[in-house]
């Protein structure tokens, strides 16, 4: 569990109120799990390191058999989620969702299958595992692929509830965030009855567009060398106990993309920016025969959901450039960690805001 501070330690004003844990993990029944590998430093040499990489897992159920409504948004889709033709099509995800780096996708999917097998926890005779990635060869040896099966085994054998490390950690390992050190974040929003949890691999942005609770940070922190066009990305990862139907959650996943832009991200070309959203309730509904019912939250109420998601994305994004810290991979480059200090007096510059 990390101790690392949070946005809010550092006076950021962000909107909504968050749950206990301020987690994905607020939302009963989700567990998460990680699988961090740092080896190596010097000169890269493919296939033997620098090595800044890892696998994060995601269980929507305690019951990995049982499917969630799902709906999904590619902002821009210069990236990778494996599996998203399915949920499309029948509006279910059926197994846990992974991420990892872009050349790493590969070989999760492949142990997704070995353990749902092992587990007993095929919904179908066959699977559609959804893998996310976000690009870390800036200070990982992607192309030596140093992502095993094991290390996928490893993090979905180890996802817990309760508190999770946020930072350097998982997929988000060597992940670089408007020329910081980025990596995994996450955040929640209460909404009434329901909880949104979100959990983002942040790995976008330019140094000049860094926006924290209204107030444009980057502007104000130099760059330390020329940063050069966006080659990032992001995954957005969004849980909900609000009943709700896949066409209901794809608008909530679209939703995201305004969290995104809250902290300054601009889905830029060589971006991929893409949404997953998942509801836990309405249990057992994929395996009724030959038909159910279902509960549904009726429409006019999902503008509250909507803001929830909001406010937890941008919260989880600046979670993740909060506790991340310096790292210096490949060729001795160094993502470094965001400058609390420099950030409080920043923010301390700026007259405060009344958070919506």
């Amino acid at each position: 569990m990390s101790t690392r501070p949070r946005a809010r330690d550092l006076g950021v004003e962000l909107g909504g109120v968050p749950g206990e844990l301020d987690a994905i993990t607020d939302v009963a029944g989700v567990r998460v799990g990680y699988t961090t590998l740092v080896a190596g430093d010097g000169a890269l040499v493919v296939g033997q390191g620098p090595v800044r990489t890892g696998v994060t897992a995601i269980l929507p159920r305690e019951d990995p058999r049982d499917p969630v409504f799902a709906g999904w948004f590619p902002l821009n889709g210069n990236g990778e989620l494996t599996g998203t033709t399915w949920i499309e099509e029948s509006g279910f995800l059926e197994g846990p969702i992974m991420l990892t780096n872009t050349h790493s996708v590969g070989v999760v999917r492949d142990a997704v299958v070995a353990w749902q097998v092992r587990h007993g926890a095929l919904f179908q005779p066959y699977s559609y595992p959804i893998v996310g990635e976000t690009y870390d060869g800036k200070l990982n040896d992607i192309d030596g692929q140093h992502v095993r099966g094991e290390h996928a085994t490893a993090a979905l054998d180890s996802a817990r509830a309760g508190q999770i490390a946020e930072g350097n950690v998982g997929g988000g390992t060597g992940m670089v965030c408007f020329g910081f050190k980025g990596g995994t974040g996450t955040a929640s929003r209460r909404c009434g009855p329901y909880t949104v949890g979100v959990l983002v691999q942040a790995n976008f942005g330019l140094r000049h567009q860094l926006v924290m609770g209204g107030v444009p940070v980057g502007r104000e922190l130099p760059e330390a060398a020329p940063g050069g066009p966006e080659q990032g990305s992001i995954i957005v990862v969004v849980a909900t106990d609000a009943p709700l139907l896949p066409h209901q959650l794809k608008r909530v996943a679209r939703r995201a993309s305004l969290g995104l832009a809250r902290t300054g991200g601009a889905a830029g070309n060589g971006s991929g920016d893409i949404m997953l959203a998942f509801s836990t309730a309405n249990p057992g509904a994929a395996r009724a025969e030959p038909a159910t019912r279902v509960e549904m939250l009726a429409n006019k109420e999902l503008t509250a959901l909507f803001e929830a998601t909001i406010f937890a994305t941008e919260a989880a994004i600046l979670n993740a450039l909060v506790a991340a810290e310096t790292m210096t991979g490949i060729d001795g480059r160094t993502a470094p960690g965001l400058p609390h200090d420099r950030v409080r007096a920043i923010l301390a510059c700026y007259p405060p805001r009344v958070s919506s």
